[in-house]
């Protein structure tokens, strides 16, 4: 008689574990609903993983990208206050926003694949996508329009991005600290410009002719 009242008794637990176990996924479940809710109402401010100032130094010009309000070119001067970019890193992916440190201006490219710059740069055309490649150099495609680079003609001015690609020059970018400064926490590796670098870019420009 006594076998009875046992397995009843072990019935009764595993059911109360069971109730136990239920409310607890639902109270889980419930937590981590109201988590994402909370993490996403505003996902532009949580999306940006960290903010860094450098130069981007143009391999086709032997100067510096530099956002002067509505206006864009890769003419600036290493130091230049126009030439300092906040870049604005976000969290997923290697995905940034480049703005001009003085004109407080986006860099963007508009539907026509024109380099302009904005001052709401929130929306995705003022998104670009770095691409690291094999010669250290980095390029930046646009992350709305597909095979759109950002890129700067020999006399600096933006190159249509419709007309651009990864293997030209004039999409290649080097990161540079701003003269005289260095960053601590640094993440990727800055390229030295030396004379030498400049040497073999003007040959490469203008070769001698026999």
């Amino acid at each position: 008689m006594s076998v009875i009242p046992s397995r009843l008794l072990y019935l009764c637990l595993h059911l109360l574990v069971l109730y136990f176990q239920l409310q607890e996924s639902q109270q889980t479940s419930a937590d981590f609903r109201f988590y994402i809710e909370n993490h996403t109402r505003n996902p532009e401010d949580l999306s940006r993983k960290q903010v860094r100032i450098y130069q981007l130094y143009s391999r086709t010009t032997g100067k510096h990208v530099q956002v002067m309000g509505k206006r864009v070119n890769a003419n600036g001067d290493d130091g230049g206050k126009f030439a300092l970019l906040v870049v604005e890193t976000e969290t997923f992916g290697s995905h940034i926003r480049i703005k001009g440190k003085e004109s407080e201006h986006y860099i963007c490219m508009t539907d026509k694949k024109k380099i302009v710059g904005r001052q709401d740069g929130r929306k995705q055309e003022c998104v670009f996508v770095e691409e690291f490649l094999e010669n250290n150099y980095t390029a930046l495609v646009s992350a709305k329009y597909k095979g759109c680079y950002l890129g700067f003609n020999r006399k600096g001015r933006p190159k249509n991005g419709s007309r651009t690609a990864q293997t030209q020059q004039e999409v290649h970018f080097m990161k540079r600290h701003p003269k005289g400064k260095e960053d601590p926490l640094e993440e990727f590796r800055f390229t030295t410009v030396t004379k030498a670098t400049r040497r073999v870019r003007r040959l490469k420009l203008h070769p001698r002719r026999n």
